[in-house]
């Protein structure tokens, strides 16, 4: 064999004067904070008194639940005619909520499965709430199918298992896909959440022993089945992690597809479109990492949690905000443009009915709110203002469940048949009902950040500089 000559030609003298800069690594947990410190902080949360706050939102949360088990109890005993549905709005609120809280919980699993897989090592102070978020969204959105179908002791009948009377579903029906989409989805979250949970139950369980408090000890330690930190547990539970993250990432993509193609396989103009697929899934990782904001940026201020959820992270997800929101009104350009492309005259005329029609006044809404809005973030002073950055994540969730009432709306009641044209408009109990959804999202959250960790501890501890074997830190105390 040969081997290669010993002098290499001398590199161009240029280089010698280049001079490349070193971006130095943002900074994920602030103030050198020491691993006593992170776990003294989450697990404070969790032993501490209630506060009084938190029993004003929980009570507060509980009432405006009421409302929708109010709404669902007077349908089913009265029937799906006290929604405002007439034809041709056969499809209203129900639909609209729903594909809203299933939009509502896409950024958690973005924010745990893709960005583990990429290794984005930011997603670890959101990721535990977002994942919680995910869970609870899609608690809320199977709430209108299922009791959409009016008799709703026979909603089962969606599921394929063998009955007496025969009866099989419809598997060319976007609708039954939904079934197994959304069920699908909502399985490996809560099992991808649960995972993760272990080691913090754990310390928690360990913790409460230590404290005398053998109830809460024996309860999280059920939970935390048998952790005891070992190298084989670490091992398994990183294994089991990235497998389940590598079946979520699919999923963020699927789910909101196939929501899609509820509208987009219909004859209907407006739905009609092979962009609904992408432009779905932009708009549900948009209003999810709204959503996100609206929670976080909360808790980061009455918990004191700043040096956890840090300005990185904000501006972070103030960008892929601005990144989704920017596809999201490229789409509706799109939209226009293939309305006139396709030179289909039932189209073009649902398009213009949308923005200059009887519900201009929604669309006009969803531009300001989808396409206005995020181009804030632009600018760093304004990601910098977190009073400001919360007001507007408001907007974004606002604007997005406009974009669905838009969509579904504006479709259906202008049809093919203009005699059958109408105006619709919603009951009281859709109003109700609605609304209390946000009482039982609110509710579960509440629950969720009062008895289990915010945050993943042992992901915040392997993200702080003394966590670097190689980058020469000391173990820092704690600054107060």
């Amino acid at each position: 064999m040969g081997h290669a000559p010993e002098h290499t030609s001398a590199a161009p003298a240029i280089l010698a004067e280049v001079k490349p800069a070193h971006l130095p690594r943002a900074t994920l947990v602030e103030n050198d904070r020491s691993f006593s410190w992170i776990t003294e902080k989450i697990c404070g949360i969790i032993e501490g008194k209630t506060p009084t706050w938190w029993w004003v939102c929980f009570i507060l949360a509980c009432f405006v639940a009421s409302f929708t088990v109010a709404g669902i109890t007077y349908l089913v005993i009265t029937g799906v005619g006290v929604w405002g549905h007439a034809n041709p709005v056969n499809w209203a609120w129900d639909i609209v909520n729903f594909v809203f809280w299933i939009g509502i919980g896409h950024a958690g699993t973005l924010i745990s499965a893709i960005l583990c897989l990429l290794r984005q090592k930011w997603r670890t102070s959101i990721n535990r709430a977002a994942e919680a978020m995910t869970i609870f969204a899609v608690v809320c959105a199977a709430i209108f199918p299922v009791f959409h179908v009016g008799r709703v002791w026979y909603a089962w009948y969606l599921f394929p298992i063998p009955n007496s009377n025969v009866i099989w579903q419809n598997f060319r029906s976007p609708l039954e896909w939904d079934v197994f989409a959304v069920s699908t989805y909502g399985t490996v979250s809560v099992l991808f959440w649960y995972v993760g949970l272990l080691p913090d139950l754990a310390v928690l369980r360990d913790r409460f022993f230590v404290a005398g408090n053998k109830v809460r000890s024996f309860l999280y330690g059920l939970f935390a089945l048998g952790w005891r930190g070992s190298n084989r547990h670490w091992s398994n539970y990183e294994m089991a992690y990235i497998i389940l993250a590598g079946i979520s990432t699919p999923l963020v993509l699927s789910v909101h597809t196939i929501v899609s193609f509820d509208f987009a396989v219909s004859l209907l103009p407006g739905w009609h479109t092979t962009i609904f697929p992408p432009y779905f899934v932009a708009g549900a990782i948009f209003s999810g990492f709204g959503m996100v904001l609206t929670l976080m940026l909360p808790l980061r201020a009455i918990y004191g949690l700043q040096d956890l959820i840090t300005q990185y992270h904000i501006d972070c997800m103030c960008k892929i905000t601005l990144a989704t929101g920017t596809i999201v009104g490229y789409a509706y350009g799109m939209e226009f443009f293939i309305a006139w492309y396709g030179a289909n005259p039932y189209e073009g005329f649902a398009f213009i009915n949308r923005a200059f029609g009887h519900y201009a006044w929604a669309y006009w809404i969803m531009i300001g709110c989808n396409v206005i809005t995020p181009q804030f973030f632009w600018f760093k002073k304004i990601r910098e203002n977190t009073s400001l950055v919360w007001i507007l994540s408001i907007f974004v969730n606002v604007g997005m469940w406009f974009e669905r009432f838009v969509i579904i709306v504006t479709s259906l009641a202008r049809d093919f048949l203009p005699s059958s044209w109408g105006y619709y408009s919603p009951s009281i109990v859709e109003i109700f009902t609605f609304f209390g959804t946000f009482g039982v999202f609110s509710v579960l959250f509440l629950l969720f950040i009062r008895f289990l960790p915010v945050m993943p501890m042992a992901e915040l501890k392997a993200v702080t500089p003394q966590a670097d074997v190689h980058g020469g830190h000391g173990h820092a105390e704690p600054k107060h």
